[in-house]
């Protein structure tokens, strides 16, 4: 899980990255990496939320979108911001992804 905050839904986040740490960890007991406020809609989104809205054919409506990427890194799914983090389609879709079997890649075992 990754928190990317942005003041794109009507100045939501307008803090500094500190205040808005602050502000997920006490409101909402976040425990993830939180990085840097960005921009994720319209032709100002970073490259990141313009490969993961290309890649599903959704942009965030809203705060708390969620996208959902396999071990690899492939975007699998998305979930608007009315999708709460207990879900049961968001769950299944994430115990789904930790149940499959981790690639093969060259270096691994060594």
């Amino acid at each position: 899980m990754l928190g990317f905050p942005s003041n794109d839904f009507m100045g939501q986040e307008p803090g500094s990255e500190e205040q808005i740490q602050e502000f997920c960890t006490l409101t909402y007991g976040v425990k993830f990496p939180m990085f840097e406020k960005v921009q994720v809609r319209g032709s100002g989104a970073t490259p990141l939320y313009q490969e993961l809205a290309a890649a599903t054919g959704e942009a965030p409506g809203w705060n708390f979108h969620k996208y959902l990427l396999d071990r690899e890194g492939k975007v699998v799914a998305s979930f608007g911001s009315r999708t709460t983090p207990d879900d049961p389609k968001l769950v299944a879709a994430i115990e789904k992804l930790l149940d499959a079997p981790v690639p093969a890649t060259p270096d691994r075992g060594r």
